[in-house]
């Protein structure tokens, strides 16, 4: 009977122990997803109150720690209870006139971890927003490594790093030493209970009011109690980091993103052309006190292209990404085929654009891989077409696998002009209605920026064209410029015209190109 009551809790043991592992995997799978999922569906002003690094740490060490104390929990809920429960009832069987020196015992115990629980949890507070500091360092050291090196700063670099790995380490061992205090004086109570119930036990045994196997059964029972009180103080103390990992988790989660859809949406689909209205269009950013943008109003049309020109930090690109909707206006309205873009889908919407953003980012895979994120079910005549009109086919050509070629993370191992134009053959492969290029053709030297203008005006010639540039020259021939001075407009027309209306336009203009040119 020993011998297979043995076996049952070894097999218990195991079961215990392989159903834990499976919660706890199976949670942080499920966290990771879902904070996935809530960060796909952030706008950019949630991105600005969640920095990158804050998001990697929550979504790697925070979840860590969260999977740490399920997989404690569900050990300690079969395990502990039962030790303890089961210990008590034999306990109070064969001594019920000690019982008092187990409660004694449990409450000092208790009260212990709570003080050093209440000591530790502000420490872990700031450990896991050292970790994104720490984080954050990294990654900008790691991204800016061309620049620390240009301007030889890598001693102070290298400070920067110190200082955030040393305030981690402080803060870690201070944490480390207040555990450490834990298990000597749990021990401590334990051998001063066996201490108290053999000096309590031998009066008894004494006065004939208990036997010796009684007093010996009674301490292994109170042994086996304060085990288990023990057991539950350890939970307890990884549970303090756990919760503020589970708050700032509970953070991302429950952060509703400003830009939603709308309950009943409209849809653009049917017969779109591809007309954008702005109607006394301002914007500021979340928190900020002024407009970047103010009274903007105008209309693109299809088959035509619009340019915005300006000084920077004019308000160029802003004006773009409020069409995708990446912010929303302030005030006014963005109309989309007499549509407010706010009553269709994001993901409707977005369908209607085809986006080149002002750094050209690539994923790591092919060339191939890359150009079907407009559309995964492109052929390779779509994609060698998108890369003929993007300038790009000279150097695709060039590589032996072609179209499959490898891109390595962030596009690093191509130049930035041929990133540039993969991210422009990239929006082509869309065959979208709206094009936008916020500042898309910076990377490109003059004769490669006049030959992809050209291409693209003879295949978008039914598209709307909305163009961001510093360039006079690549907005001469657009059939609407619009000059932008600290988020107002300040000039709109032809290059003809702003040249003889618009003061601001003529500075840019003369500042860049000769009168001959300007004329030609």
């Amino acid at each position: 009977i020993m011998l297979l009551i043995t076996l049952l809790s070894a097999a218990a043991s195991i079961s215990v122990s392989y159903l834990s592992a499976k919660i706890a995997s199976g949670v942080g799978r499920d966290l990771r997803s879902d904070i996935f999922r809530k960060v796909e569906s952030f706008s950019s002003a949630e991105f600005d109150k969640f920095p990158t690094a804050s998001l990697i740490t929550r979504s790697t060490n925070d979840i860590t720690q969260l999977q740490m104390v399920t997989m404690f929990m569900v050990r300690l809920v079969f395990y502990a209870p039962i030790m303890g429960v089961g210990g008590i009832i034999r306990a109070v069987s064969k001594g019920s006139s000690m019982w008092w020196t187990i409660a004694v015992a449990v409450i000092v115990l208790i009260g212990m971890v709570a003080v050093i629980v209440s000591i530790a949890m502000p420490k872990f507070r700031i450990v896991q927003k050292l970790i994104d500091r720490l984080n954050l360092v990294a990654r900008e050291n790691l991204s800016g490594m061309m620049v620390i090196r240009a301007f030889n700063m890598q001693s102070f670099e290298e400070e920067r790093f110190d200082k955030a790995n040393v305030d981690l380490t402080a803060n870690t061992l201070f944490i480390a030493r207040i555990m450490a205090i834990m298990m000597p004086m749990m021990m401590f109570i334990l051998n001063v209970l066996s201490v108290v119930i053999l000096w309590v036990g031998a009066h008894q045994v004494a006065q004939a009011n208990m036997q010796v196997g009684d007093m010996m059964a009674f301490l292994q029972y109170a042994m086996q109690i304060v085990f288990s009180f023990m057991m539950l103080s350890m939970l307890f103390i990884i549970l303090p980091r756990a919760s503020v990992s589970a708050d700032r988790i509970a953070d991302v989660l429950e952060t509703e993103p400003e830009i939603v859809d709308p309950v009943a949406p409209k849809s653009l689909n049917g017969r779109f052309h591809g007309t954008v209205e702005f109607r006394n269009v301002s914007f500021r950013y979340p928190g900020a006190d002024t407009d970047v943008l103010h009274d903007i109003s105008f209309v693109a049309r299809p088959g035509e292209t619009t340019a915005f020109i300006g000084s920077t930090g004019s308000g160029k690109s802003t004006v773009v990404n409020l069409i995708p909707r990446f912010y929303d206006v302030t005030e006014g309205a963005i109309m989309m085929d007499g549509v407010d873009i706010r009553e269709v889908t994001q993901h409707d919407l977005r369908d209607k654009i085809g986006y080149v953003p002002q750094k050209g980012i690539l994923f790591s895979g092919t060339i191939a891989s890359n150009l079907r994120y407009a559309d995964e079910y492109a052929d390779e005549t779509d994609l060698q077409t998108a890369v003929t009109i993007a300038q790009a086919a000279d150097f695709v050509k060039n590589k032996p696998e072609g179209l499959d070629a490898d891109i390595s993370q962030g596009g690093t191992n191509v130049s930035g002009g041929q990133r540039q134009r993969l991210s422009i053959a990239r929006a082509l492969v869309k065959k979208a209605p709206i094009y936008i290029f916020d500042d898309s053709f910076s990377a490109l030297d003059f004769k490669t920026d006049a030959a992809l203008r050209r291409a693209l005006h003879e295949t978008t010639s039914d598209s709307t064209i909305l163009v961001v540039t510093q360039r006079v020259s690549t907005v001469k021939q657009a059939e609407q410029i619009i000059v932008l001075d600290q988020g107002r407009i300040v000039g709109k027309g032809t290059h003809a015209e702003l040249m003889e209306t618009c003061e601001t336009y003529q500075e840019i203009a003369l500042s860049q190109l000769s009168m001959e040119e300007l004329s030609s």
